[in-house]
């Protein structure tokens, strides 16, 4: 490929090919092999002129080898692609403001080089779409934004009153602009929620094999493997196995639903536990998840909530300018004092800032290292009264060491327990399993498969043949309350005395308790002085849920200030517990990152996800946090908060601004003219401090605990 180097920075390089090097969707391609590099973090392409964008890890050696790739690509190499989300919310922004500076860019063409009669031409022209939308409102018997627009409009023109006019209907051609964009960006963002990043799955061949295919070379009939916490890519039937699947992302219900041979899946929804085999009915463009994807795409009515109230609040204020006009003329006969007042448009304000501060804040949190799925999902965090916490893996560093390995009835020894759990848990992710993995390694001790095919209870333990006799592994309620494993008085003594300082994990062969392994997982350093700030942001209540015993549970609770915690808990007593707040009139936000806190992140009002979250925790969240950083719950709020507030200034500044005008406006002391430059200027001003950073210089430093430096 022949290009340019147009600009070179140590981690951005803008190189340009020319107008015709390649179409928008060669583009999205060349840009998909790209990010096939581990190094190179965004690519952003522009048909237009063959620019290209690319955002790297600094180093010489990177930089070479882009030149390396981009020197190698032929015309035969480049094909159709599709965009990543960052691109098409990128495009979306710059097509916004094309537009925007092709509207002001119109605008100050008209008022410079248009005659005067054929300017007034124009605005009669613009005017006729207002008039007719609020006629159609005046025909529905609506009293809204529309009929007010409509009948200022009017008025304005039948006084001859053509540059306040004109600048209104400037202003609100920018607010309808803007309302677009708005909408866009939440069908964009809702549609990446739901969007399935799946590039492989499982095939069962005819033979019974597994193999490992691109998602795209699926054909209906395939069956395919399914297993604990992956999201299924299709839409089927499932052939063999059974489990629980989470289907909120579906159906927004927070409990997971048992699927058996014969029972319909979806793609999009997650594997919580269990595996299955799905016999393939339906896959990309065909599935029930693109078709609501679609529906989002098409409909004109999702609009953010925190937008949607202020066009309630608008829309309100409509009947009131109405009655103010109507008694100004009453009072003074005169029109030019009543239209004064028709002239000043609370609403106008009111739909331009409103979603303004909504962006700013939205970009904020992504500056910030934030996803968020919606505007109303800030507004509820900022509303929240109570936080819930998952300990492990969020409180803490979820990175549990093994402290002890003690054998329970002399039949194994110590270094043959350990050996043993380990060979168990090597077959699973989480980070308890890793820790006893880790310690099996560090002290060289090997392990072959002993053992047949496991099975993984989420949240209880792990069930298997161990020499030909079944082995069970995890928490005390699993091994003594579910799988009856008997234990003495002299192993009771024993677990006694480490399970008040330490997590312990059971392991029994042959219904025989054999072994315990003690587990310390450190509490984060900065949670408690996130706590605390949390507390002192308007959080009242904070609650802490885990599977530890109620010793441990205490002690945690206790080192991290925590009045309020629950030990022993179950995912399905996570929901219920969170559900039981809610209905005690709490707004609740729910921290979590396994599979087990999937079902209480969804029945929260609000749920935030961790870095190393799973799959279906990422999934089921509102918010999810790019950073391992539990200060950035900190920030969140002082960002949702600020947000509100600034809504509500803005609320306050128009009223105020605009009553002083309708003041003004009655007494004559201003003409309808000055009213409008006023006005219009005012919000204009509004607008522009909405976009203000909402978070200050002194909030990053303290929210980092550099304040102690």
């Amino acid at each position: 490929m022949k290009y340019k180097v147009m600009h070179d920075s140590r981690s951005r390089l803008r190189v340009r090919s020319g107008k015709w090097a390649f179409t928008k969707k060669e583009g999205y391609g060349l840009a998909s092999v790209l990010l096939q590099q581990d190094f190179i973090h965004d690519v952003f392409t522009s048909h237009r002129n063959g620019s290209i964008i690319i955002y790297y890890d600094e180093g010489n050696e990177n930089k070479e080898s882009i030149f390396d790739i981009l020197n190698n690509i032929t015309l035969d190499d480049l094909f159709e692609g599709k965009p990543t989300q960052i691109q098409v919310s990128k495009e979306i922004t710059d097509d916004f403001y094309l537009k925007l500076s092709k509207m002001i860019g119109y605008r100050i063409f008209r008022r410079i080089f248009v005659p005067i009669p054929v300017r007034i031409i124009l605005t009669i022209f613009d005017a006729s779409k207002y008039i007719l939308e609020g006629l159609d409102s005046l025909t529905s018997f609506r009293a809204d934004v529309a009929l007010l627009d409509g009948v200022a409009v009017a008025g304005a023109l039948t006084q001859r009153q053509f540059k306040p006019a004109s600048s209104m209907m400037f202003l609100l051609s920018i607010s309808d602009a803007l309302e677009g964009y708005t909408v866009q960006k939440a069908k964009s963002t809702l549609k990446d929620s739901l969007a399935l990043n799946i590039d492989t799955v499982w095939v069962i061949g005819e033979n019974g094999e597994e193999k490992q295919i691109s998602t795209i070379e699926i054909n209906k009939g395939d069956k395919i493997k399914v297993h604990m916490g992956d999201v299924i890519p299709v839409d089927g039937k499932v052939v063999e196995g059974d489990g629980m699947v989470n289907e909120a992302s579906m159906t927004g219900e927070p409990l997971a639903v048992h699927k058996s041979e014969g029972k319909t899946v979806h793609a999009g929804t997650v594997m919580e536990e269990g595996n299955i085999v799905v016999e393939v009915y339906s896959m990309n463009k065909e599935t029930r998840l693109n078709k609501i994807m679609d529906l989002i795409e098409n409909s004109e009515d999702l609009k953010a909530e925190t937008q949607s109230k202020a066009e309630r609040l608008a829309d309100s204020i409509v009947p009131f300018s109405f009655v103010a006009t109507a008694v100004t003329y009453l009072l003074t006969r005169n029109a030019s004092k009543a239209l004064s007042v028709l002239m000043v448009d609370f609403s106008c304000a009111i739909k331009l800032t409103t979603p303004l501060s909504v962006i700013s804040a939205m970009r904020e949190a992504s500056d910030n290292k934030m996803m968020i799925k919606g505007g109303k999902f800030l507004e509820n965090y900022a509303n929240a009264d109570t936080i819930v916490f998952d300990k492990t893996g969020t409180l803490t560093n979820a990175t549990p060491k093994v402290v002890d390995v003690i054998p329970m009835s002399g039949r194994y020894k110590r270094d043959e327990i350990l050996r043993m759990a380990a060979c168990i848990e090597e077959h699973f992710a989480h980070s308890i399993a890793a820790a006893i993995v880790k310690q099996a390694e560090k002290e060289g001790l090997k392990h072959e498969e002993d053992h047949s095919e496991v099975e993984y209870i989420v949240a209880h333990g792990i069930v298997t043949e161990y020499d030909g006799k079944r082995a069970v592994i995890g928490s005390r309620h699993f091994l003594f309350d579910d799988e009856k494993v008997k234990v003495t008085k002299t192993q009771e003594k024993k677990i006694d005395e480490k399970i008040n300082k330490h997590s312990v994990v059971y392991l029994a062969v042959d219904g025989k308790l054999e072994g315990i392994i003690c587990i310390d997982d450190p509490i984060r350093e900065e949670a408690k002085y996130v706590i605390e700030e949390l507390k002192s942001l308007g959080i009242e209540n904070v609650i802490m849920l885990t599977g530890d015993s109620e010793s441990a549970a205490r002690a945690s609770a206790s080192a991290l200030n925590i009045t309020e915690y629950k030990s022993q808990v179950l995912p399905e007593d996570k929901s219920r517990i969170v559900s039981e707040l809610k209905t005690k009139g709490r707004t609740v936000i729910m921290v979590g990152d396994g599979i087990n806190d999937s079902p209480a992140l969804a029945a929260a009002d609000v749920s935030v996800s961790m870095k190393n979250s799973s799959d279906i925790a990422r999934e089921v969240a509102d918010i999810s946090l790019l950073s391992d950083d539990l200060y950035d719950l900190v920030t969140l709020r002082k960002l949702s908060t600020g947000m509100l507030d600034k809504i509500n200034n803005n609320y306050r500044n128009i009223v105020a601004v605009n009553g002083s005008l309708l003041v003004l406006g009655v007494l004559g002391a201003i003409p309808p003219s000055t009213s409008s430059v006023v006005h219009n200027l005012s919000t204009m001003l509004f607008g522009l401090l909405s976009t203000r950073s909402v978070l200050t210089d002194e909030d990053y430093i303290k929210d980092m605990g550099l304040e102690a430096i």
